[in-house]
């Protein structure tokens, strides 16, 4: 016999599919925000919600700091799943992430931006 769990958890495909759409319209705003010479601006939560309107603001040079690794993203608090994420920084509102495991991992490098296709 086998027991399904109430929760269904998303695949790694879904959730680095989802986070990384959140970080691609993070991209446009960082882009818009550097052409106006501000400091900080107001991101989209990169979690792994696809119904999540939540905001946070972010001084461009840490998210820039963030952007550096791709498996780095930026949450509201309260929303980072340990299941495949852990903290690495923590500010008043909001917090930077890490994805671990490495099919997810992978799953964001790909789908980042700013990494190079290989071959």
């Amino acid at each position: 016999m086998t027991v399904v769990s109430s929760r269904m958890s998303p695949s790694d495909e879904r959730v680095g599919e989802i986070q990384s759409l959140f970080r691609n319209v993070n991209e446009r705003i960082a882009s818009a925000a550097e052409r106006y010479d501000v400091e900080s601006a107001e991101f989209f939560c990169e979690c792994h919600d696809p119904a999540c309107g939540a905001r946070v603001v972010v001084p461009l040079d840490e998210y820039e700091r963030v952007r550096a690794k791709s498996t780095r993203f930026v949450h509201a608090v309260g929303h980072v799943e340990s299941d495949f994420e852990r903290v690495v920084a923590r500010r008043s509102k909001y917090a930077i992430v890490e994805k671990f495991g490495h099919t997810l991992a992978a799953i964001v490098r790909r789908l980042d931006p700013r990494t190079e296709p290989a071959g």
